[in-house]
């Protein structure tokens, strides 16, 4: 295509999640509350384990990394969905869109890897208890959580490398509520198809690496416990439910949308909610509700509150 034709797009449309004034108006109060429930769920979480001295071991070290991610992951798109709901003009400029694109595969690429960490904790604690401290000691979880921000950087980047150069000419339309990279590759102004596989690809061996360490680490835990005792396995099952939970549902969309995309609107809508919002609701609850730990953590800082609340009251 000639050059002198093209005209540079500033600003992209984002169509949202519907077009009835009516569900968007019931959709903004949903996402609000949802979004509330996040970020605060996520900040009690990360304040308890920093504050509470029972809670500083590695595997709530990596905790506090995980809902920071979440927390974050969440915010580069949902409250822009919550503004738009309310706009008639759902526009987001060039810039804005790539900065989505960006944090987006950041944050997410990090917490692919930090999830794989977290399993390699869990083997260490139930493989090898007697080694755990010395193992997972405080410069190692700071190694590994570095390496999980590492790669996230340089899968986001890698990805941002090849999109802002692309040529924006014709349509700028968005069927959905943010940017990502299989949606806005189809706007550029030359043949898409194959550099959208490739791209979706570059993201997908990610996901599925992840995805298959993960698999195989909690598979070794399970069998490897199981030759243990049977006691054992009622443990181990116990404190795997809840990594395993949250692997399957942050791993299910991404999956979907990148190695087998499925290329239904509305479906394809669904994933990006519940890769953005619901997952980053789901862990705090998933990882705390049946955390005796955490549980404990909350009722001493509730009575430490209640009492230096007596006490200036006095």
């Amino acid at each position: 295509m000639d050059k002198r034709n093209l005209s540079v797009v500033s600003e992209f449309m984002l169509l949202g999640l519907c077009q009835s004034w009516n569900k968007q108006v019931l959709l903004l109060l949903i996402f609000f509350m949802l979004y509330l429930i996040i970020v605060s769920g996520n900040i009690v979480i990360m304040v308890l384990i920093i504050t509470d001295s029972h809670l500083h071991s590695p595997m709530y070290f990596l905790l506090v990394n995980l809902s920071f991610v979440d927390m974050w992951l969440s915010s580069v798109t949902t409250p822009k969905m919550i503004i738009d709901f309310v706009r008639e003009n759902k526009t987001i400029s060039f810039g804005g869109c790539m900065c989505q694109i960006l944090f987006v595969h950041f944050l997410g690429g990090g917490e692919m890897v930090l999830l794989v960490v977290m399993a390699y904790d869990r083997y260490v604690a139930i493989c090898k208890p007697l080694h755990y401290s010395t193992i997972m000691n405080l410069q190692k979880c700071i190694g590994l959580v570095a390496t999980s921000w590492t790669i996230g950087s340089v899968h986001a980047v890698s990805q941002m490398v090849v999109i802002v150069q692309l040529p924006f000419c014709g349509p700028k339309e968005i069927d959905s509520f943010f940017c990502d990279i299989p949606l806005v590759i189809k706007l550029a102004c030359i043949d898409s198809c194959n550099l959208g596989i490739l791209m979706n690809a570059d993201s997908g061996v990610l996901a599925m690496t992840c995805f298959i360490l993960l698999l195989i680490s909690y598979t070794y835990i399970l069998l490897t416990v199981h030759r243990s005792s049977k006691a054992g396995t009622s443990r181990a099952l116990s404190t795997c439910t809840a990594h395993i939970t949250v692997v399957l549902l942050f791993f299910g969309p991404c999956i979907f949308i990148y190695v087998w995309p499925l290329s239904i609107t509305w479906v394809d809508k669904f994933l990006a909610v519940f890769y953005s919002v619901i997952t980053p609701l789901l862990n705090p609850a998933i990882y705390t509700l049946r955390n005796k730990e955490i549980k404990n953590a909350l009722k001493r800082f509730r009575s430490y509150y209640l009492h230096s609340k007596g006490h200036i009251n006095a």
